[in-house]
């Protein structure tokens, strides 16, 4: 295993001729991903990784220098599909992976045969014309909030953004993992996160992008898919899925899988 596999405990599963990339956001790791692997495997080699900072990552390896921007996290992507010699894949990112991949795929476009893109936003603040879902007041408390309690935030956040109460398996889950990442280390990547603007780039994302979000996503409005499709620089679809939640690949696996094996499945039609 290479020094880049190691560093995010990257796990190379199935055998088939294509390869699927499965990435995780904000507050998961590579577990999150396990209601759809089953059904990748006996047709793909799929690749998992750990964002660095999350799951078993060393904690020590976290550059807070280089994640204080999403290009990063583009890198470490490009690095990992070249440490295990990816030709091209099928990217399939959530969130704050989806707009790392969109990143990567524009410094390295012969490595994406298509991005899938579970809720992503290239801003989460509001703007003229724009609206990110949130106002600048709001992302300071949140900053306020993980820096003063992150166990108490964590509680709290936990089931506003998975979209239940706390007693549901998803957001126990997503608490678990939320809580595994070093308060610092969280810290850090939610600034980046809430703080970053992408869409000067998203013309430069010419491969074709599967845009899919979740009918109520608090932390992402459902208008923030056409966004994306109007100013792709590629060929782009949109699909709105009947779930409630910012990660409804952990809280509605039987909605968002057969979602997501069509458009891993499929490539977009002209005309679409």
């Amino acid at each position: 295993m290479g020094i880049v596999e190691e560093a995010h405990n990257v796990k190379v599963l199935g055998s088939g001729e294509k390869t699927v990339v499965l990435a995780h956001g904000f507050g998961t790791d590579q577990s999150v991903w396990r209601h759809l692997v089953p059904h990748l495997v006996d047709n793909y080699k799929v690749v998992l990784f750990d964002v660095m900072g999350a799951g078993a990552t060393n904690p020590d390896y976290f550059d807070f220098e280089r994640y204080s921007t999403l290009e990063g996290y583009a890198l470490d992507v490009l690095a990992i599909l070249v440490e295990v010699k990816v030709e091209s894949c099928v990217f399939v990112g959530h969130s704050l992976s989806a707009m790392a991949g969109a990143l990567a795929s524009i410094i390295r476009p012969d490595l994406f045969h298509k991005l899938i893109m579970l809720t992503a936003s290239p801003r989460f603040l509001n703007d003229v014309d724009y609206c990110g879902g949130f106002e600048q007041e709001d992302i300071n408390q949140l900053l306020q909030a993980i820096q003063s309690n992150y166990k108490a935030w964590c509680s709290g956040f936990a089931p506003l953004v998975v979209g239940g109460d706390m007693d549901s398996a998803a957001v126990q889950e997503f608490s678990r993992t939320l809580f595994n990442m070093r308060p610092d280390i969280a810290l850090c990547l939610a600034r980046t996160i809430f703080q970053s603007d992408l869409r000067p780039l998203l013309c430069h994302v010419t491969v074709p992008c599967h845009l899919i979000h979740s009918m109520r996503d608090m932390a992402v409005p459902v208008e923030i898919a056409q966004y994306l499709h109007r100013h792709l620089g590629g060929e782009s679809v949109v699909e709105v899925i009947p779930a409630e939640g910012h990660l409804p690949q952990l809280s509605s696996p039987d909605v968002v899988n057969p979602v997501l094996l069509r458009h891993i499945h499929y490539d977009i039609v002209a005309g679409d």
